[in-house]
C-alpha cells in the first residue's frame, strides 16, 4: 500500500505536468496566431476611410517584418540575460532559441529581399524578381546585409558561440535603421540614430523579458532567481525610458506637433502608431506592477505573473511595429 501511493502520486504529478505543458503550448500557438493576424489584417483596418492607398501585398510585407523584429529580439534578449546571469551563482540555463530565431529571421529577411528585388511588390512568379537590382540599389544592399547577418548569426548559434552573435545582430539593427530613413527624407542621419537606439532598447526589453522568464522556470526556488529578475528590471527601466523618448522624437519627425492629434486618427500610420502607444502604455503599467511586487511582496517571484502578461503585450507591440513599417508614411502638412 505504501509503495503504491507514492507511485500513484508521482503519476498524477506527471499527468498534471503534461497537461500544464499542453495548455502552455496551445496558449503560445494562439498568441502567435493572434500576433500574425495584426500585420495581415491590420493594413485594411488602418487604411479604412483615410483615402490613402497601400502597395499590394502590404499585409505580407508587414508580417515578414514583424517576424524579422521578433527574430532579432530573441537572441538579443538571450545575450543580455546570459550576461546578467554570469554574475550569479551557477544554475541551469534553458535551451537556447537563437538558432531557431536566426532561421526565422533569415527566411523573413530573404522574403523581404525578394520584395525589394520585385520593385517593392510581392512577387507572384520568378520572372518578376530582378536579383541584380539588389546589388545596384541602397535598399537592395541593406536587404542582402540582413540576409547575410542572420545567416552568420545562425552559424554562431550552431557553433555555440553566443558572444560572436553580437556582431551580425548589430548589423541587422544598423541595416534596419538605415533602411527606415532613406536619403530623400529630412536629416536621415538623425532619424537613423533614433531608430538605432529605439530598436536596440526594444530588443533588449522584449527579448530580455522573454529569456528572463524562461530562465526563472529553471531557477524557481533558488536564490539567484530574484536577483536575476531584479537585475533585468533595472535594465528594462532604462530601456523603457529610451524607447519612449526615441519613439516620441521619431513620431514628431514624421508628424509635426500641430498635426499629431488629427493624423493619429485620420491616417493609417497615425492609427497604427496610436495602437502601439496604447499597447506600450499597458506594458509600462504591467512593468510597474511587477516592479512593485518585486520590491514589496513577501515572495519577489510573484512579480512573474504580471511579467508574463507584459511579455504577451510586447509580442503584440512587435506585431504592430511590423505593420507600422509597411504602411504609407503620413504627409508633412
Amino acid at each position: 500500500m505504501t509503495l503504491i501511493r507514492p507511485a500513484a502520486e508521482a503519476s498524477d504529478a506527471g499527468g498534471r505536468g503534461r497537461r500544464a505543458a499542453l495548455v502552455r503550448a496551445v496558449a503560445v500557438l494562439l498568441l502567435v496566431a493572434l500576433a500574425a493576424l495584426v500585420p495581415l489584417l491590420g493594413p485594411s483596418a488602418a487604411l479604412h476611410g483615410t483615402g490613402e492607398a497601400a502597395a499590394p501585398g502590404t499585409g505580407g510585407t508587414a508580417l515578414l517584418r514583424a517576424v524579422l523584429f521578433a527574430a532579432l529580439c530573441v537572441p538579443v534578449g538571450e545575450l543580455l540575460v546570459l550576461r546578467l546571469a554570469r554574475r550569479l551563482p551557477g544554475a541551469p540555463a534553458p535551451r537556447s532559441w537563437s538558432l531557431w530565431a536566426a532561421a526565422a529571421g533569415f527566411l523573413a529577411a530573404l522574403g523581404l529581399a525578394l520584395v525589394v528585388a520585385c520593385g517593392d511588390l510581392v512577387p507572384h512568379s520568378p520572372a518578376q524578381i530582378d536579383l541584380g537590382s539588389l546589388y545596384r540599389t541602397r535598399d537592395g544592399s541593406l536587404a542582402l546585409l540582413e540576409v547575410d547577418a542572420f545567416l552568420v548569426a545562425g552559424l554562431c548559434a550552431l557553433a555555440r558561440r553566443p558572444a560572436l552573435e553580437v556582431w551580425p545582430l548589430a548589423a541587422v539593427i544598423v541595416a534596419e535603421a538605415l533602411r527606415a530613413h532613406p536619403g530623400t527624407e529630412n536629416s536621415p542621419p538623425a532619424g537613423s540614430a533614433l531608430t538605432l537606439v529605439h530598436l536596440t532598447c526594444a530588443a533588449l526589453w522584449a527579448g530580455g523579458l522573454l529569456h528572463t522568464l524562461r530562465t526563472l522556470r529553471h531557477w524557481r526556488g533558488t536564490g539567484p532567481a530574484a536577483a536575476l529578475l531584479g537585475s533585468y528590471a533595472r535594465v528594462a527601466a532604462v530601456a523603457l525610458a529610451a524607447v519612449t523618448a526615441t519613439g516620441v522624437l521619431s513620431a514628431l519627425r514624421r508628424m509635426p506637433p500641430d498635426t499629431v492629434p488629427q493624423q493619429l486618427t485620420s491616417t493609417a500610420y497615425g492609427r497604427a502608431l496610436l495602437a502601439k502607444v496604447v499597447l506600450v502604455a499597458g506594458v509600462a503599467l504591467l512593468a510597474l506592477w511587477a516592479r512593485i511586487r518585486l520590491r514589496r511582496a513577501p515572495d519577489p517571484l510573484s512579480a512573474c505573473a504580471p511579467a508574463r502578461a507584459e511579455v504577451t503585450l510586447l509580442g503584440l507591440v512587435v506585431a504592430v511595429s511590423g505593420l507600422l513599417t509597411a504602411l504609407p508614411l503620413p504627409m508633412r502638412w
